[in-house]
C-alpha cells in the first residue's frame, strides 16, 4: 500500500470510530444541555448496552465464528438487536435518573455528579461479577463483504455504521428542532423555571433526554462490539472518555456540536495511532494517541472553554 493508500485506510477507520464515539458523545450532550451535570455513568451504559447486544445475538443463534446471515434474515436482526439494545440502554438510563439523581436534583454542589460516579462503579462490579472479567467474543452476522477504493478496504461493517449512525443522529436532530418534546428540551436547557411556568413538564424532559442519551449509548456499544467483535467490562472507561472529550471539543450541551467532535476525535485517533514519516523516522503511533486526544481536551478547556460550536452562557442555578 502507497501512503496515500495508508492514510485513505486510517481515514476509513477513523469515521467509524467517530460515529461511535459521536452517538456516545450525543448522551452527554442532551443531559448537559437540560441539567448542568456531567453523567459519567453514561461510560458505563455504553458497555452494558454492548453486553445487551450480545446477548441478543446469541439468543437469535448467532455464535462467534458462526455463519453469517444473508437477506432478510440479516436485517431482521440487526433491527430487533438494536431495538432491544436501545429501548434496554434508554430504560437503564431512566432507571438512573429516577432512582439516583432525582431526589438529589434540587441540591446544590458536586452530589449529583458524584453519584453518577458511584452508579457508574455498580454497574461497572455488576457486569464484572455477572459474566467475569474475560473479554468476550462478539458474533457478528454480517457477511465478509468488502470494497477496494484504491488501495484500501471499505467493509460492510463500516458502511453499516455509518448509515445507523448517520440515521440516529438525523432522526435525533429532527426530534429535537421540529417536535413538540424537542421544543420543550430546548426551552428547558435555555430557563427551565420558565418553562414549567409555561407548562412543560420538565421531569417528562429530563426522562425523556435521559432515555435518548442512553438509547445512543447503546446503539455505540452495540457498533463497538460488531467493528471489533469483542467486548469487555472494561470498555465504557476509555471510549466514554473520548466521547467525554467530543462533547466538550464540539461545545458540551450542543448537539451537533456532539456530532462533529465525535467525527474529529475519531480521526485523531486513528491517524495519530499510525503515525507518521518524516526525515526517514516514523512519528508518534498508537501510544501517543491519548496524549494527543486528551492534550486536545486540556487545550480547549483553556482556549475554548465553550467548544467549537457552542457559546458561553449564565449558570442556571
Amino acid at each position: 500500500m502507497t501512503a496515500v493508500d495508508v492514510y485513505l485506510q486510517q481515514a476509513i477507520n477513523g469515521l467509524s470510530l467517530g460515529a461511535m464515539y459521536s452517538l456516545l458523545a450525543l448522551g452527554f450532550t442532551l443531559v448537559y444541555g437540560i441539567l448542568e451535570l456531567i453523567n459519567f455513568s453514561h461510560f458505563n451504559v455504553f458497555m452494558v448496552g454492548s453486553f445487551i447486544g450480545l446477548g441478543m445475538l446469541e439468543l437469535f443463534g448467532v455464535m462467534p465464528n458462526g455463519a453469517a446471515l444473508t437477506g432478510f434474515a440479516l436485517v431482521g436482526v440487526l433491527l430487533a438487536t438494536f431495538a432491544v439494545t436501545m429501548l434496554g440502554s434508554g430504560v437503564l438510563g431512566v432507571l438512573i435518573e429516577r432512582v439516583a439523581l432525582r431526589p438529589l436534583r434540587n441540591i446544590r454542589g458536586p452530589a449529583s455528579m458524584i453519584t453518577t460516579i458511584g452508579v457508574s462503579y455498580v454497574l461497572f462490579n455488576v457486569i464484572l461479577l455477572s459474566v467475569g472479567a474475560d473479554a468476550k467474543n462478539f458474533p457478528s452476522p454480517l457477511p465478509s463483504v468488502s470494497f477496494a477504493i484504491g488501495g484500501a478496504v471499505l467493509r460492510l461493517r463500516e458502511i453499516l455504521i455509518w448509515v445507523i449512525s448517520l440515521g440516529l443522529m438525523g432522526g435525533l436532530t429532527y426530534f429535537v428542532q421540529f417536535t413538540k418534546m424537542g421544543k420543550a428540551m430546548r426551552a428547558t436547557a435555555q430557563d427551565p423555571e420558565a418553562a414549567r411556568m409555561m407548562g412543560v413538564e420538565v421531569d417528562r424532559v429530563i426522562i425523556t433526554a435521559f432515555f435518548l442519551g442512553s438509547a445512543l449509548a447503546g446503539a455505540g456499544g452495540l457498533m463497538f462490539g460488531l467493528y471489533y467483535n469483542i467486548t469487555s467490562y472494561v470498555i465504557g472507561f476509555q471510549a466514554g472518555l473520548r466521547a467525554f472529550t467530543a462533547a466538550v471539543l464540539g461545545g458540551i450541551g450542543n448537539v451537533p456540536g456532539a456530532m462533529l467532535g465525535g467525527i474529529i476525535i475519531g480521526l485523531i485517533e486513528a491517524f495519530a495511532s499510525y503515525g507518521f514519516t518524516a526525515f526517514g523516522e516514523h512519528w508518534l503511533g498508537a501510544k501517543w494517541a491519548d496524549v494527543i486526544v486528551f492534550s486536545i481536551l486540556v487545550l480547549v478547556l483553556v482556549f475554548k472553554p465553550a467548544g467549537l460550536l457552542g457559546r458561553l452562557a449564565p449558570n442556571k442555578s
